[in-house]
């Protein structure tokens, strides 16, 4: 493998990416276990949370949804589905586009998105430094030794 400025990767930077990996894979497996045991499915969990957390200007839309989770447009469909069928989630009719539908957090949805996002909250306050500096080291450019 080779960086774009033509120099080796050596032990080190595996390393490093390694730990980026592992710090990221870590943080990812305690929002998997807190998604289950507050009984959602982790991809259920990053709809919510999706949608909570929708940049201005963006509509939440089922398409919007997708492109959010890196999902085909039929299984973001498939996934509201399962959320309204929780009543986690509403579909409404856009007031501007009626051919298009918002989704909506309901009251239930919003509260347990506000549990799961405070137990997140504490745990990256813990491992956040960890992922941070695993993400810095990987910036730093290796020093080229001259023999």
């Amino acid at each position: 493998m080779r960086r774009s400025n033509g120099t080796d990767l050596d032990s080190s930077e595996h390393q490093k990416l390694e730990e980026f990996r592992y710090q990221i894979r870590r943080f990812l497996n305690f929002s998997e276990k807190a998604a289950r045991d507050s009984g959602l499915e982790p991809q259920q969990h990053q709809a919510l949370l999706a949608l909570r957390g929708m940049p201005a200007g963006c509509l939440p839309t089922i398409g919007h949804l997708a492109e959010r989770l890196f999902l085909r447009h039929h299984s973001a469909v498939e996934l509201v589905n399962r959320l309204q069928s929780l009543d986690l989630v509403s579909r409404e009719p856009s007031a501007e586009d009626a051919r298009q539908v918002l989704v909506q957090l309901t009251p239930k949805g919003k509260r347990i998105l506000h549990q799961l996002s405070i137990v997140h909250r504490t745990e990256l306050e813990e491992t956040g430094p960890k992922l941070a500096g695993a993400l810095r080291a990987i910036g730093r450019k290796p020093r080229l030794t001259h023999s």
